[in-house]
C-alpha cells in the first residue's frame, strides 16, 4: 500500500522540484517526473505511474491540473485507479477518493462531467439537423469520402484507445493469467477470474469468456506489456482430467433434472455443488455463474438435460 507521487510541468524551463518536495514531505515513496502538456494524454511517464500503481496504492498529486486538463480526462484517470483497487488524492483540492469527504466531491464533478456531456450531445445533434437542412452530410469528410489515409488515421487511433484501455485494466486480470497460463487451458483461467470476479477492462460488466480474455492478453503481448510465453498451447489433459470434467458435466445435469419442476436457476446449481463439496476443475470451492453455465452448456449439447425442464 503505497504513496506514489506524479509531478508535471509544462516547458523544459519549468522545474519539478518544489512539488517533488511537497510530494516527498507527504510520504510518497516514489515520484515519477514529467515535462509535458498537461493537455497530452499520451504523457509517457503518467502511463509509466498509472501501469506502476497496484492495488491499495494511492496516486498523489499537488493539484489536480498537475494531472490532467479536462474533467473528462480527470475522471477517466480516477476511474481507472478505482478499477485498480487504487485511490487518488490531490494536496491543494478536496479530492481523496480514500475518503468519504473526496468520494462526495467526486460525485459532484461526475454529475458536472454528465452534464457537460449532454450540453455537446444536445449541441452535435442541433449542428447536425442544421447540416442537413441546407443540404450538408455530417461526419467525417474523408471517412465519407473513404480517404484511405484517414480511414487508417482513424484506425490506428481506435487500436491506440483500445489498448489503452485494456493496459489500465491488466493490473485486474494479467496476475491470474501469468499465474495460470500456460500450464492451464484458456478455459480455466476464465473460471478462475470469473470466480474471483475479475472485471474486464473499461465498463464491460459482461463476465470473462474465452475468446475475450485470448484477444486481451495478445493485445498486451503485441504491446510489449506481458510475456509472449502466456499465448503458448497449454499442455494436453491426462485421461484423469477429461474423466474429472465428464463427472462435473453428468453432475450439473443431474441436479439440473431434479429441480422437480422448480426453475434451476445457475445460483441454485452452484450453490448445491457447494454444498455437496464439488470444487471446480481449478479447485476452487466457490462456483460462479458462469462456470455453471459452461458445464450446462455442454450437458445440453450432449443431450443430458430433460428436454421437459430445460429452462436454465
Amino acid at each position: 500500500m503505497a504513496l506514489i507521487g506524479y509531478a508535471r510541468v509544462s516547458t523544459e524551463d519549468q522545474s519539478t522540484q518544489a512539488q517533488f518536495l511537497d510530494l516527498k514531505a507527504f510520504g510518497c515513496t516514489e515520484i515519477f517526473r514529467e515535462n509535458a502538456s498537461g493537455a497530452d494524454r499520451e504523457r509517457p511517464q503518467l502511463k509509466a505511474v498509472l501501469s506502476r500503481v497496484r492495488r491499495g496504492d494511492t496516486l498523489v498529486v499537488v493539484r489536480i491540473d498537475r494531472l490532467a486538463r479536462s474533467l473528462a480526462h480527470l475522471l477517466d484517470v480516477i476511474d481507472g485507479l478505482e478499477r485498480k483497487g487504487a485511490a487518488f488524492k490531490s494536496l491543494g483540492d478536496p479530492i481523496d477518493t480514500g475518503s468519504p469527504q473526496g468520494k462526495f466531491t467526486l460525485q459532484i464533478l461526475g454529475a458536472v462531467a454528465e452534464f457537460e456531456r449532454s450540453l455537446i450531445r444536445e449541441r452535435t445533434k442541433a449542428g447536425v439537423r442544421a447540416a442537413k437542412a441546407i443540404g450538408k452530410q455530417p461526419g467525417n469528410p474523408g471517412l465519407i469520402a473513404k480517404d484511405p489515409l484517414v480511414r487508417r488515421r482513424v484506425a490506428r487511433a481506435r487500436n491506440d484507445r483500445l489498448s489503452e484501455r485494456v493496459a489500465e485494466g491488466a493490473g485486474e486480470f494479467l496476475p491470474v493469467v501469468q499465474r495460470l497460463r500456460p500450464a492451464h487451458p484458456w478455459d480455466r483461467v476464465v473460471d478462475v477470474l470469473n470466480t474471483a470476479v475479475k472485471k474486464r477492462p473499461g465498463d464491460n460488466p459482461s463476465p470473462w469468456t474465452r475468446d475475450a480474455l485470448i484477444r486481451a492478453v495478445r493485445r498486451l503481448v503485441g504491446d510489449g506489456l506481458a510475456d509472449p510465453g502466456l499465448l503458448k498451447p497449454a499442455p494436453r489433459r491426462s485421461k484423469k482430467a477429461v474423466a474429472q470434467d465428464r463427472r462435473l458435466v453428468e453432475l450439473v445435469a443431474t441436479i439440473h433434472n431434479a429441480a422437480d419442476g422448480e426453475k434451476p436457476t445457475l445460483a441454485r446449481i452452484g450453490r448445491q455443488l457447494e454444498r455437496q463439496g464439488i470444487p471446480t476443475k481449478t479447485g476452487a470451492r466457490t462456483w460462479a455463474p458462469s462456470s455453471v453455465k459452461a458445464l450446462l452448456d455442454r450437458a445440453r449439447e450432449q443431450g443430458l438435460l430433460h428436454p421437459t425442464e430445460d429452462k436454465t
